[in-house]
């Protein structure tokens, strides 16, 4: 029996996935736990129209991205810091100060997406990486001044 899964099943199969099945197993367990539903045209047309509708939702959130990535690409973030002798500074910059400085300026950024290889703790200019959807990243310049 062919079966649509209406949600993931572990080690089974994801949402959408269409697999062939005992029909003991199908009747049983998947669809009577709502896992899955039997294949029909019905239900064929209706996983055509959500897989349509995710790809939309998909295609405008990766737009938007792209116009976010856009904008914090230009900006630069301007920190200023004490230091010490030599100019070392004292403390560094965390993530959670730049997500602070980015939502200033009008960017809703988790401080948990940011890729910070090294804390930042001299002065002079630092780039950090931001994770803004699934494969799209921006690099968003940080000076650290006196």
């Amino acid at each position: 029996m062919k079966v649509v899964f209406v949600k993931d099943l572990k080690k089974t199969a994801k949402k959408g996935d269409i697999k062939e099945v005992k029909d003991g197993y199908a009747e049983n367990y998947l669809i009577k736990n709502g896992y899955a539903v039997a294949l029909t045209e019905k239900n064929m047309q209706n996983l055509k129209k959500e897989n349509a509708k995710k790809l939309e939702e998909d295609n405008k959130l990766r737009e938007e991205a792209n116009k976010v990535k856009a904008n914090l690409e230009k900006l630069t973030l301007v920190f200023k810091v004490k230091t010490g002798d030599h100019d070392r500074v004292f403390g560094s910059i965390s993530p959670k100060q730049i997500k602070e400085e980015l939502l200033k300026k009008g960017y809703k950024v988790d401080k948990r997406e940011m890729n910070l290889t090294t804390s930042l703790q001299s002065l002079g200019f630092h780039k950090v990486e931001i994770n803004l959807y699934k494969d799209i990243k921006a690099e968003v310049k940080v000076q650290l001044v006196k």
